[in-house]
């Protein structure tokens, strides 16, 4: 039965979907058949399953490989994502000859071969070291440049098949529009649905044209993640529009994306009333993955759920009854279950109980296998370990990254010219990494010392009490200008950062304020000089900025976002080029 109302169908005729996926070919579809037939029920449940591993090559005598083997080799999983490994607050990338060795180790034991993801969203350097360093999306749109979001699909994808992975979890289609997202903010091109899916087409037509790199791409997060004020990894966070600004906003980015041929859509753990009033996670909404996703916009690909071990969904249902309902409700893959054994014997029983019917289990097996098919896993499945840094963290890949990173870099204001610097070995530069230990900064103190040796450059962090940030600054007035940059994705400075900031813009040095993460801080100290933003914590726009503040690049940037009270969409002061001695 179909669930889309009558009005929201009306509007998505008037903007049709030119494609509904990249439709399989009867080769596809036959070699996929060929597998599905090979494969008992349990293991086609298997097959929907994609578990987490770290990117490491753990002992083949440590509890670690004995868990990842049992899913692989016993429960016969479908698939693996690599995720980064936090250790000690910190968040640790992949090695990446280790990662691929221990992919290789994992697609031997595989009977059926394995579809390996990642969140690459800013490249493979999101979870692997190593690799091409790109800004984050939201750089890309204050950029201005659809083009540079075509070259990123594709060095990711090259990078990523060199790593051993196959399915891309990206591009972010949601349009951030909130100002306090805690989540999405700079994962996002912006706040303009007409921009959003201008890049989420660019990227998707970029990854797909390489045909010796195939890779599966996912939108997310369905139907949009964008307006929301909650963290869905730790709340089940909500979605308050009504059906028609749904349809103009949010639906605009994934309605490009399907037409540009993605191959997957991610849902999110949101409620959304206005399109299912059981107030349910999307992942878990029959109406909103199949009757909006399937039926409203045609979307035949494959349909992934967000990390099912997300407290957005997990605080709502048990990971048995989570996975059987996100079948229920449209779903493929169930990414990340917190016990994938626990899953497939929930949907395994529900089958056996006549909730779940074969059928529905086949529909989704068959689509996975197609999916592995079409990145050619059934002819090769190992990647040549002597031939992984050849294809990684190319020059000209960094060369692309970093010029992007230097034309996002955006001046909101500048209040007597302070940018660029006019003495800065008399500048005191202070760098808020927000947590102890990170290396958040660290580039740009280098990059500012080769250029002004004098300046004096310090660190601090959100766990400092306000007597002790002071003590590290001294005497203020010895500072031509005080550059303050913030790396954090937050929607606030915490701890006593923020009346720390808010007392230097009050005094007499000029104080330059540099958010490198999230640009709505920007708007929290209204009496600083100067607010830049670079819209990505990476080292590519460490370097940008520092190389701003000096003015070696022209500042080009346009706001993707409207930072309320302070800037609308679009601005940006130019700023030339200082010419050279």
């Amino acid at each position: 039965m179909r669930v889309v109302s009558f009005p929201l169908l009306i509007a998505l005729a008037i903007l049709p979907v030119r494609a509904a996926a990249p439709a399989p070919s009867k080769a596809e579809q036959k070699a996929a058949q060929g597998l599905l037939r090979s494969l008992k029920l349990r293991d086609r449940i298997a097959q929907m399953v994609v578990g987490v591993v770290y990117g490491t090559a753990p002992s083949r005598a440590s509890k670690e490989y004995e868990k990842y083997r049992h899913w692989v080799k016993d429960l016969h999983i479908g698939g693996l994502i690599v995720n980064n490994r936090v250790q000690y607050g910190l968040v640790r990338n992949a090695e990446p000859h280790a990662m691929a060795l221990f992919l290789n180790q994992m697609q031997k034991l595989a009977r059926t071969p394995l579809i390996v993801g990642g969140d690459f969203e800013r490249g493979a350097s999101m979870r692997v070291a190593g690799t091409t360093r790109f800004p984050h999306s939201m750089a890309y749109a204050a950029a201005r440049d659809t083009d540079a979001s075509r070259r990123e699909g594709l060095m990711t994808a090259r990078e990523a098949r060199a790593l051993g992975v196959h399915w891309i979890f990206a591009p972010v289609a949601d349009v951030n529009n909130n100002p306090d997202n805690p989540v999405i903010n700079i994962r996002s091109y912006g706040e303009s649905p007409q921009d959003v899916a201008a890049h989420v087409s660019a990227y998707i037509e970029g990854a797909h044209s390489d045909p010796k790199n195939p890779v599966l791409l996912s939108a997310k997060h369905f139907p949009g993640h964008g307006d929301t004020s909650i963290d869905s990894h730790l709340e089940l966070a909500r979605l308050d529009a009504d059906r028609d600004r749904i349809e103009t906003v949010e639906m605009a980015p994934f309605r490009a994306a399907i037409a540009s041929g993605v191959d997957s859509i991610m849902t999110a753990h949101i409620t959304v009333p206005a399109l299912d009033a059981a107030e349910i996670p999307a992942t878990v909404s029959r109406r909103v993955l199949t009757g909006l996703l399937r039926e409203g916009l045609g979307f035949s690909g494959l349909v992934v759920t967000d990390a099912m071990d997300m407290l957005g969904l997990a605080k709502q249902f048990s990971g048995g009854e989570a996975a059987v309902r996100a079948i229920e409700a449209g779903a493929d893959v169930l990414l990340m279950p917190p016990d994938p054994e626990a899953a497939i014997n929930a949907v395994l029983a529900a089958v056996e109980s006549g909730r779940l019917s074969r059928k529905r289990i086949d529909q989704s097996a068959q689509r996975v296998l197609e999916g592995k098919v079409r990145v050619g896993l059934t002819k090769k499945k190992l990647v040549d370990l002597d031939a992984v840094s050849d294809a990684l963290d190319l020059e000209e890949d960094a060369a692309q990254a970093q010029s992007v990173a230097d034309r996002a870099v955006t001046l909101v204001r500048n209040t007597g010219n302070v940018v660029p610097l006019a003495a800065p070995n008399e500048a005191c530069v202070v760098a808020s990494s927000g947590l102890r230990l990170s290396s958040f900064g660290q580039r740009m103190n280098e990059e500012f010392r080769k250029r002004a040796p004098r300046a004096r450059l310090m660190f601090v962090d959100n766990t400092m009490h306000g007597a002790a940030l002071e003590a590290i600054l001294g005497d203020a007035s010895h500072c031509s200008v005080i550059v303050f940059a913030t790396f954090t994705t937050g929607t606030a400075l915490n701890g006593e950062l923020a009346p720390f900031v808010q007392k230097l813009t009050e005094s007499l040095t000029p104080v330059i304020f540099i958010s490198l993460g999230n640009p709505y801080l920007l708007k929290d100290f209204p009496k600083a000089a100067a607010h830049l933003a670079a819209f990505s914590p990476t080292t590519s726009a460490e370097i940008a900025v520092v190389k701003a503040l000096f003015g070696e690049i022209a500042i080009s940037g346009r706001l993707p976002v409207t930072i309320p009270g302070l800037a609308a969409y679009g601005d940006g002061i130019p700023v030339a080029r200082r010419a050279a001695n």
